[in-house]
């Protein structure tokens, strides 16, 4: 048996990373800039072992474009290297210097949150340049050292002067990447990933103005305004996050959130404070946007950090998927980035990050509503979608949150579970002894079935989310001996049976009679005609919906469950008579042939208006024959 190791030719290497080493070129930028952070902060711990005795305080990184040239430049002050360190890190792919550093000063680099950890990032250059240029100077040399590579990758290196300390990248840029010559193109690239970098980036001036020292006027009356050019320094190198929750004010928290998002208009509800140094590292802010309703559109607003660098806003497999409704920033230096999602899902570190902000999120509203119920109640509305997302999806989530979800009436008065089940146990308790909660997803449309169930003592709950076909079904498997119906889906007397009975004002013959009248009204593939014994009160014909199969089309029109093949199953009807209201002895008893059957049109028509099903010719038709029954 033959054994060795295999041997990569140099030669082929280069074009695969110009192609394939990132799927998108820009983050070149993000990786070079990130070096010379990590060479900053390398400076920084040295300072702290006493190894350094410069001034650390005003370090700064500086990005230059030369369209004439047409290089970029990269600039720091940091650490610099040696001809010996320059041969070792740029000359041997994928050596990391801030491992090898870290292994050296593991305390003290990790408090200055050292960044790099593979040894590509640098490469990356040749994504975009046809020639890489690096000078650099050490803290502790005198003399500096040049590096040339055309990605041959035949490489020069000889010693130089350099004035200052620290490290320039000159990338020549290639013809076929030209466009990040353009200011606003790489601006917009710093301000994507390098927002929150720890130490200053600088990127060409800007003009500020600032009141006149002598207080000269203008020709408005006003003091005027000076003009001078300053550095542009396009990061907040101590975000909010990096901060100590004792350190911010609330005001400081919503100042934060204007500038992750710059154009937003609202501000969120609330904040969680994520801070944790053990068994992982994780550090973040999450916000609560006002979703109201709506889940999809506001996700992908929570932003991935890795020690302040930008990595991605798409973190479905670091974070359960109900919080991704959340808007803010995770910044962990522990979630593995050079990875498959697949292998995320089932990485133990990611599992155990994703865990405890569950966790947080959770406490979070728990002790919100234990401190200030009334509070919490005026958020209801707007973060009730959220909580039904979470205790669908996440057990342990329900577990935590499940005292405060509340359950808010059409008359606006909230209750927990066990105080809504206290509320209307002896209301609301049929014949079979099952507690029955109705509710309404639709206020407006459905407030004669609402008006229905009030007058019979009932109360109405709404449910009006997108989630609530799911939802009602999951608080059935929880609640002991519990049914949800909605107030629309039957007539009240058929929702909560009771042992007594109401009896029918018609005969046999009569309903017979009748019902053929009805039927040949209309379309029998959709309505089913019944007769029943409801009181004088309630309206002469009602449209109901079962429970079930409505619940079930509504559940595969989400995809989520229901009947294979029910989302296209059409809407089926009960078209229920009142046997007991007067119009419909009125209709029996006419003996004008056509006033019979317009009448017996007009409830029909009046029963299909109240549930939005009446339209077009119909409608017209409608509208016409009541202007003439008033005649």
């Amino acid at each position: 048996m033959a054994k060795g190791k295999i041997k990569v030719e140099s030669g082929n290497i280069f074009p695969v990373i110009k192609k394939f080493l990132y799927s998108d070129h820009e983050i070149f930028l993000r990786e070079l800039v990130s070096n010379a952070v990590d060479a900053s902060l390398k400076l920084r711990a040295l300072k702290q072992a006493g190894e350094f005795t410069g001034d650390v305080a005003d370090l700064q990184i500086e990005v230059k474009i030369d369209k004439e040239a047409k290089t970029v430049t990269i600039s720091d002050q940091g650490i610099g290297m040696t001809e010996e360190e320059a041969d070792k890190y740029l000359n041997q792919m994928a050596f990391s210097g801030a491992e090898e550093f870290l292994e050296k000063y593991e305390k003290e680099g990790k408090e200055a949150g050292i960044i790099g950890h593979f040894g590509l990032g640098f490469y990356s250059a040749f994504m975009v340049a046809k020639e890489v240029t690096v000078i650099s100077k050490s803290y502790k040399e005198d003399s500096a050292v040049k590096w040339v590579c055309d990605g041959d990758p035949e490489y020069t290196m000889d010693a130089v002067e350099k004035e200052s300390r620290g490290t320039d990248i000159i990338l020549q840029i290639a013809d076929d990447s030209l466009e990040f010559l353009e200011e606003a193109r790489l601006e917009g690239i710093l301000t994507k990933y390098c927002k929150f970098l720890p130490v200053n980036i600088k990127f060409g001036t800007k003009s500020e103005s600032y009141d006149d020292p002598s207080g000269e006027k203008d020709d408005n009356d006003q003091v005027k305004q000076i003009q001078k050019q300053v550095d542009n320094i396009i990061n907040n190198p101590v975000p909010a996050w990096t901060k100590k929750p004792a350190d911010l004010e609330d005001a400081e928290y919503k100042k934060f959130y204007k500038e992750l998002y710059p154009g937003s208009f609202e501000e969120p509800l609330f904040h969680i404070h994520l801070n944790v140094d053990f068994p992982f590292n994780l550090t973040g802010i999450l916000y609560f946007p006002r979703l109201a309703n709506n889940i999809q559109v506001q996700k992908n607003k929570i932003n991935l950090y890795s020690n302040q660098v930008y990595i991605t806003d798409n973190v479905e497999n670091i974070v359960p998927e109900f919080l991704t409704v959340l808007h803010g920033v995770i910044d962990s230096p522990d979630i593995p980035l050079n990875v498959s999602r697949s292998y995320l899902q089932e990485d133990k570190q990611v599992k155990q990050v994703s865990a405890h902000i569950s966790k947080k999120v959770a406490d979070k509203l728990a002790s919100m509503f234990k401190k200030d119920r009334a509070d919490f109640e005026s958020k209801w509305d707007d973060i009730k979608v959220f909580m039904e997302y979470g205790a669908l999806t996440d057990e342990k989530f329900f577990d935590r949150i499940k005292k405060s979800l509340l359950f808010k009436n059409v008359d606006g008065s909230f209750a927990t579970f066990s105080e809504y089940e206290d509320k209307i146990k002896e209301t609301q308790t049929d014949k079979n002894n099952k507690l029955v909660y109705l509710y309404s997803d639709n206020v407006v449309d459905q407030h004669v079935f609402i008006e229905s169930a009030k007058n019979k003592g009932y109360d109405v709950c709404v449910f009006d989310t997108p989630l609530t076909p799911h939802y009602v079904q999951f608080l059935e498997s929880k609640l002991e001996n519990a049914s949800f119906v909605r107030v629309d889906s039957d007539t009240i007397d058929k929702l909560i049976q009771k042992e007594e009975e109401v009896k029918s004002n018609l005969s046999e013959d009569q309903e017979k009679e009748l019902k053929e009248v009805i039927e040949s009204m209309v379309d029998k593939q959709s309505y089913t005609v019944h007769f029943e014994p409801l009181t004088e009160n309630d309206a002469p014909v009602i449209i109901t919906q079962p429970e079930f199969m409505r619940r079930m089309k509504d559940q595969q029109a989400m995809g989520g469950g229901g009947m294979m093949g029910m989302g296209n199953f059409p809407d089926m009807y009960n078209l229920v008579v009142n046997a007991n209201h007067p119009l419909t002895s009125k209709i029996l008893v006419e003996g004008d042939s056509k006033k019979k059957s317009n009448l017996a049109q007009q409830a029909i028509d009046l029963a299909l208006l109240s549930k939005n099903l009446l339209k077009g010719e119909k409608l017209s038709a409608f509208l016409k024959r009541s202007v003439e029954l008033i005649d």
